[in-house]
């Protein structure tokens, strides 16, 4: 099912940096893109998840999505998060639009998502993509 959410990306998004907002300790689809040959920064609020995501071999660091630091995001092509808790769905939207980066959620079932949010199905998945407008 996770390889299903790299794939979607992989399909839909150039090569590049993606960055996984919230990794926590769920790191499959990190992992396959990295196989897919994206280069990928995993971002949690939680040290300890951050550090179980270097010790597998994946560029992690501390951020918090209420305040972020807008330079580790900027060169992105693409944000996303799997199954992000729904405080942090706004402040996930927000960054993408300050950015100007498209961002891929895949939420737990029955979790609102943001307005401006597109739901893409693919195989078995729900999957919602937001695309800022470039100004």
């Amino acid at each position: 099912m996770l390889e299903g959410m790299a794939k979607f990306i992989s399909k839909n998004f150039p090569k590049g940096k993606a960055v996984e907002l919230g990794i926590g300790f769920q790191t499959k689809v990190a992992l396959k893109l990295m196989e897919l040959g994206y280069d990928v920064l995993a971002v949690d609020w939680n040290e300890k998840a951050v550090e179980n995501a270097r010790r597998l071999g994946i560029n992690a660091v501390r951020d918090d999505l209420f305040s972020p630091r807008l330079e580790l995001y900027r060169d992105a092509v693409v944000l996303y998060s799997v199954r992000p808790t729904p405080e942090i769905m706004r402040p996930i939207a927000e960054l993408s639009h300050r950015t100007g980066i498209p961002v891929v959620i895949l939420p737990l079932s029955g979790d609102t998502v943001p307005r401006g949010f597109r739901l893409i199905n693919h195989g078995n998945l729900a999957i919602y993509v937001y695309k800022p407008r470039t100004k």
